[in-house]
């Protein structure tokens, strides 16, 4: 190997006596706004932002939006435990709760299509790897 190639390898990032975390588990949940509503998932979305905040485990959370009713999540976690502590929390039960079949006024066309992903690698400002598990 190169000495001046970057090491990517789980361990090159951690310090020797502390155990490394990374991360291996997201969800990617896709949301479609009613008509006219864009603004307000918009809105809605934003301001999800200081709850998720407190969430220890969720390593990195991005809300983007696509288009005028288009709209993603995209979230990252050390483990399992970490993702249905997060899809059980205020976010995800405010998200549940703003669906058509559940609350009125709705605002998403349908339900939140909600993927559980695998981790294959990532770069974080202070962290980067591989993930096997």
């Amino acid at each position: 190997m190169d000495a001046t190639a970057p090491d990517t390898s789980l361990a090159a990032t951690a310090p020797a006596n502390e155990p490394r975390v990374g991360v291996v588990k997201a969800l990617f949940v896709r949301l479609y706004a009613k008509p006219g509503k864009g603004d307000e998932v918009d809105t809605f979305l934003r301001d999800a932002l200081e709850a998720v905040m407190q969430e220890h485990d969720t390593t990195t959370w991005y809300a983007v939006r696509f288009g005028q009713e288009d709209f993603a999540i995209f979230d990252t976690f050390p483990g399992n435990a970490g993702r249905l502590a997060h899809l059980a929390g205020k976010v995800g039960c405010t998200l549940v709760a703003r669906t058509p079949e559940l609350r009125t006024p709705e605002l998403f066309e349908g339900l939140p299509k909600i993927e559980h992903a695998q981790v294959l690698a990532y770069k974080l400002p202070d962290d980067s790897g591989q993930v096997s598990e």
